[in-house]
């Protein structure tokens, strides 16, 4: 087989094993050996992953203009993160999950099936940006919001506003390292990347010294 089918199988694989293999490594590091709403995130992420399978882009995501940029907030990048934190919070504020939500457990495991389902309509186009760059910033944001999250709660007032404001900063850069790499703006992409993903980073790294204290 030609070198580009070895490519397109590995990074098929990569979109296909990289959510349940995160969620195992991040449930390794923080030492955490349950997961609060588990089955209410793999059966609403399956499910809201076969109706985007189904419906498409919200958005068409057209060029390299604003409306790629906002395909990819809403369909592609952001959003399908977003919405398992926010329901997340609202099961955990109505009591219908029990004990304390862990918002980056659910968000993980929420996405294992929406990764999977993307796997199938992302193979065809062979697109490393869909299949390898998405997954990772998918992590980026599962881990990074929660941990400005956990911030807030149990920080000072005066951190709220910076704290909050980190939020709304990872999946928006984000958002700019997809249309950025796609749009062959290489530098402005990497620096999207790297204001994504340091947080994730960050969080991992201060998870693993907790848990070996």
């Amino acid at each position: 087989m030609p070198c580009t089918v070895y490519y397109l199988l590995l990074m098929s694989v990569f979109c296909l094993l990289w959510m349940p293999f995160f969620f195992l490594f991040w449930r390794a590091v923080t030492g955490y050996s349950s997961s609060a709403g588990g089955v209410w995130a793999l059966l609403a992420g399956s499910i809201i992953a076969m109706v985007q399978f189904f419906l498409g882009y919200l958005v068409e995501p057209g060029g390299f203009g604003l409306s790629r940029w906002v395909s990819g907030l809403v369909d592609v990048v952001a959003l399908p993160v977003l919405l398992p934190l926010l329901i997340c919070f609202f099961l955990a504020f109505f009591k219908i999950i029990p004990g304390s939500a862990d918002f980056t457990n659910f968000t993980l495991l929420w996405l294992i099936p929406g990764g999977a389902i993307r796997t199938l309509s992302w193979s065809p186009l062979g697109d490393p940006i869909l299949l390898v760059l998405v997954p990772v910033l998918w992590a980026a944001i599962a881990v990074g919001a929660p941990f400005f999250i956990g911030i807030i709660q149990k920080s000072r007032n005066w951190i709220i506003i910076p704290a909050s404001l980190a939020i709304l900063i990872i999946p928006f850069a984000a958002s700019v390292a997809y249309w950025a790499f796609y749009a062959q703006r290489t530098l402005l992409g990497f620096i999207g990347l790297s204001v994504a993903v340091v947080p994730m980073l960050l969080s991992v790294i201060l998870s693993f010294v907790s848990a070996e204290n």
